[in-house]
């Protein structure tokens, strides 16, 4: 059964709704926007209906409000109240309502024109959800072939995947960069971040494979993987106009090599000029780094990776970031990950 919030601040009104729609639907009367958002934290709705004309917080906030927030945003609201008014019905769509139901309603009317956005919704979601699978097998395609070609690094676009949704979700459920992340859709975000390393599709072999230790032009060489990163997904977004997916990608790309203190590359970007993709992406990268072996080194230990994570806090990182990392380090070393590293090993032998 699906679930309707109904928000009004008159009880009369408030009743009238919830005995039209009790027993089509599992019903929340909230007599506010301020009790509406406290039951969100734990129910999510199917659709909200939601009166204009409330004290506090009125019915165009908490569209707004609700727009605002990731885990909130794509649940359907429709408006049922007594303005009439034109500019109120345009102003009301363009913040994101589905329809105007006036008070008073007719409740064989008010049912049928729930049962019709519910089920467009769920259409829509379904039709988003054929289209992300086939988009996120396309790019795990394009991720598995620079993988392939760099052998040094077996494994790596899964693991710092897997750290990122951990760090990620972490900064959500703490609310650092709130304001930043608030648009951010995870089902786009986490996948996209696959082709942080796609510029290296243009370095050669010989320098993308070499066993020993990189010479200066070679090492230089290498440092533009996150240009050529950049300029591929920008000739994609340019060719297919998605702007959401790519531009992730693009952040991930282009400054995942960035440090806090202005002294990484491509572009010497220093604090918060970096952006919040790519300063995320820097620890599960070097973390990644760190515990796994290379030509050049042997893999650290889990407790020196932290260590020299929370060492390079306000020079080579985000000191945020660093803080919210060091809470769910130990998340980074369980079962999961530690799976994948020894698959990356027996791989490589």
């Amino acid at each position: 059964m699906k679930t309707i919030f109904i928000v009004d601040d008159n009880d009369t009104n408030l009743m009238m709704a919830k005995n039209a729609l009790d027993g089509v639907y599992k019903t929340y009367a909230l007599p506010s926007a301020q009790s509406m958002f406290k039951l969100a934290e734990k129910i999510t709705p199917d659709l909200i209906l939601l009166d204009v004309d409330m004290p506090e917080i009125d019915g165009f906030e908490a569209i707004w409000l609700l727009k605002s927030d990731v885990k909130l945003k794509s649940i359907p609201v429709v408006f049922l109240t007594a303005k009439h008014d034109a500019e109120s019905e345009v102003h009301g769509f363009e913040m994101g309502a589905l329809d105007f139901i006036s008070k008073p309603f007719s409740p064989p009317v008010l049912i049928k024109r729930i049962e019709m956005h519910i089920e467009t919704d769920r259409i829509i979601k379904e039709s988003h959800a054929a289209v992300r699978e086939t988009h996120n097998a396309t790019i795990s395609v394009i991720a598995d072939m620079v993988e392939n070609r760099d052998k040094v690094t077996g494994g790596h676009i899964e693991r710092t995947q897997i750290y990122l949704e951990i760090l990620v979700n972490k900064l959500l459920s703490t609310g650092t960069y709130a304001k930043e992340m608030a648009s951010w859709d995870l089902s786009l975000l986490l996948p996209s971040a696959q082709l942080h390393d796609v510029g290296k599709i243009a370095i050669s072999d010989i320098i993308l494979n070499k066993p020993g230790k990189l010479t200066d032009e070679e090492f230089l060489e290498i440092q533009r993987h996150c240009s050529y990163g950049e300029h591929i997904i920008e000739q994609i977004i340019m060719k297919t106009r998605d702007d959401v997916f790519l531009h992730h990608a693009k952040m991930f790309a282009a400054h995942h090599h960035e440090k806090w203190n202005g002294k990484g590359y491509p572009r010497n970007l220093a604090g918060e000029n970096i952006p919040l993709q790519g300063r995320i992406m820097a620890i599960a990268d070097v973390y990644d780094a760190l515990v796994c072996e290379r030509p050049y080194k042997k893999p650290f230990p889990h407790e020196k990776a932290v260590e020299i994570i929370k060492n390079d806090s306000g020079t080579h990182f985000d000191p945020k970031i660093v803080d919210i990392f060091l809470e769910i380090a130990d998340d980074f070393n369980g079962p999961s990950v530690k799976a994948l590293i020894n698959a990356s090993k027996k791989e490589s032998i």
